[in-house]
């Protein structure tokens, strides 16, 4: 396959050319400007250890609609009890300091480098990153972040703490997007736990319309005050469902 450097000037080759593991491009920066151009083409930075910068576009893509959350009653019944209060962009170095350094099952090391906290720092500056904080007292003790471009919000990464935190986070982002009329958050590649909150495989040629779609609409940019809290979220999630006939 072809292997496509990038050099100083702001530009990417089409995601469509990407190789079978979605990889499209090596090279270049994460700062701002490259980061809104890779999103707006439906690309994403993956650094790999001991490597340059690698921009991928995976297919298929994993893709959540805001109004299809799967909300379990046990998650609906932890969220009634209130054991946390949710915001947004008042910690977003926090929270990406704490999506790299929290352990997962089966990942060894983070991706998220010290370039690529500077990068996405910026880009929150600017108003496109926005982080959702999960606070216990004034303990931050989950949450998550991503890019908002149009009416698309590209998730990176998240945390928790302390059980149900990170899902929390994720519930109260997804009712406030639906209520602001975005239409999918990008989850990148599959996982259980993504899968299991309604996220659903879309072909690189279908993602890639839905983000030319969503990027006719103007940006929603920070910083962001959530509208719902987690309580009112589930609510108006459960409100957009479609009804069974």
């Amino acid at each position: 396959m072809t292997v496509y450097v990038l050099t100083d000037a702001l530009v990417f080759p089409p995601a469509d050319g990407a190789s079978r593991e979605g990889l499209v491009a090596i090279g270049g920066d994460p700062s701002p400007e490259r980061l809104i151009l890779a999103y707006s083409q439906g690309i994403f930075p993956w650094p790999h250890e001991d490597m340059p910068l690698l921009w991928f576009s995976p297919n298929p893509r994993f893709v959540l609609r805001p109004s299809e959350v799967h909300i379990s009653r046990s998650l609906a019944k932890r969220i009634r009890s209130a054991p946390f209060t949710v915001t947004a962009d008042r910690a977003f170095k926090d929270v990406m300091t704490a999506c790299a350094s929290v352990p997962r099952p089966s990942q060894d090391g983070t991706w998220i480098t010290d370039d690529i906290k500077i990068g996405y720092g910026k880009l929150h500056e600017l108003g496109f990153a926005h982080s959702i904080e999960v606070w216990q007292g004034t303990e931050l003790v989950g949450g998550l972040y991503g890019v908002s471009l149009g009416a698309a919000f590209f998730g990176e990464s998240m945390f928790a703490l302390e059980r149900d935190a990170s899902k929390i986070a994720f519930v109260t982002l997804a009712g406030n997007l639906h209520q602001w009329g975005f239409a999918f958050i990008d989850c990148q590649v599959y996982t259980r736990h993504l899968e299991a909150m309604g996220a659903k495989a879309l072909s690189r040629k279908r993602f890639l319309g839905e983000v030319r779609s969503a990027l006719s609409h103007p940006t929603r940019k920070g910083p962001w005050a959530l509208n719902l809290d987690p309580g009112e979220a589930v609510m108006a999630l459960l409100a957009a469902r479609p009804k069974q006939s």
